[in-house]
C-alpha cells in the first residue's frame, strides 16, 4: 500500500490523474514520486508535493491523509484497486472509473463519480452539485456501479444517468435530483428538494422521507407496500407511484412515502 500525504496546503487546483491504483502499479516509490501533475499552469511532480510512504498491508491500494480540497481527478478512469481518502477532496473524484473502489472519510466536491461505468464510491460526508452527472452539454451520465453517501448531496446530482445505483442518506439533496435521468436507481433515505426527476424518460428515484414538490408533469399511477432498491435491499413502504416526465412521454418512476407525505393525499381521488 502506498500512504500519501500533502506536504502542504494547496492553493492553486491540482491536476492528479496519476493518483491511480492503475497507474501506481508496478512501481516502486521513487518511480511513483517522478509522475507528472500539474499544480494550477505549472507541472510539478507528484513527489513534490506529496510525502510518499510504502506500508506492508495490501490494500487499499493507496491511502491519502489530509484535506485535499484542491486536488482534482484522483482514480479517473481506474479500472481496479481501492483508494481510501482520509479528508476532503476535490473535484473529478472517479470520473469515468470501471472498476475498483473509493471510499473518502470526508466531503467530495462537484462532478464525483461522473459517467462512472463500474465500481463504487463510498462518501462518509457530503456531495456537492453534479455528483455522478456529466458535464453541461453532455449526456454522457452514470452507467452503473454504485456511489453510497451518508451525507447530503448538491444540485443536478444523478442526471443523465444511465444505470447503476446512488444512495443518499442525508438529511437533504439539491435540486433537480435525476435530471434527464433514463435508467437506474436514486435511494434517497430522506427529504428531497424541487425539481425531482425533472425530464427522466426512465428508471427510477425512491424517497422514503419527504419531497418539497412533485412537478405537474407526473401522474399518480399506483400505491406498492415496498420498492426493491437493488438485488439485495427493499424499501419499506407503502409508497405513491408516480409515473412521468410526461413532458418526455417518460416511463420513469417516483416512490414516495405515503407516510411522510400527508399532503400528497389528494392524489388518491385518481387511484
Amino acid at each position: 500500500m502506498i500512504v500519501l500525504s500533502p506536504l502542504r496546503k494547496f492553493t492553486f487546483p491540482v491536476n492528479a490523474e496519476c493518483i491511480n491504483p492503475d497507474v501506481f502499479q508496478g512501481k516502486d516509490i521513487a518511480e511513483i514520486g517522478k509522475l507528472p501533475l500539474f499544480e494550477g499552469n505549472k507541472q510539478k511532480k507528484l513527489g513534490e508535493l506529496f510525502k510518499i510512504e510504502e506500508d506492508n498491508q495490501d490494500t487499499p491500494s493507496i491511502t491519502i491523509d489530509g484535506d485535499i480540497s484542491e486536488v482534482r481527478r484522483i482514480g479517473m478512469g481506474m479500472k481496479s484497486g481501492e483508494i481510501l481518502i482520509n479528508g476532503n477532496v476535490g473535484m473529478h473524484l472517479g470520473e469515468k472509473m470501471s472498476g475498483g473502489k473509493i471510499t473518502v472519510n470526508g466531503n467530495v466536491a462537484q462532478w464525483a463519480g461522473s459517467s462512472m461505468k463500474k465500481g463504487s464510491i463510498e462518501i462518509h460526508g457530503n456531495a456537492s452539485d453534479y455528483l455522478a452527472s456529466p458535464y453541461r452539454g453532455s449526456t454522457e451520465g452514470m452507467k452503473g456501479g454504485r456511489i453510497i453517501v451518508d451525507g447530503d448531496v448538491g444540485a443536478d446530482s444523478g442526471a443523465y444517468m444511465r444505470g447503476g445505483l446512488i444512495k443518499i442518506k442525508g438529511s437533504n439533496t439539491g435540486q433537480f435530483l435525476g435530471f434527464h435521468m433514463g435508467n437506474g436507481t436514486i435511494h434517497v433515505e430522506k427529504n428531497a428538494s424541487t425539481r425531482l426527476g425533472a425530464n427522466m424518460t426512465g428508471g427510477k428515484i425512491i424517497v422514503s422521507g419527504t419531497v418539497d414538490e412533485l412537478m405537474p408533469s407526473f401522474t399518480i399511477d399506483s400505491v406498492k407496500a415496498k420498492v426493491k432498491v437493488d438485488e439485495a435491499e427493499s424499501a419499506a413502504g407503502p409508497f405513491y407511484v408516480f409515473l412521468g416526465d410526461l413532458a418526455e412521454k417518460g416511463t420513469g418512476k417516483i416512490f414516495v412515502s405515503k407516510a411522510n407525505n400527508p399532503n400528497l393525499k389528494s392524489y388518491e381521488k385518481f387511484l
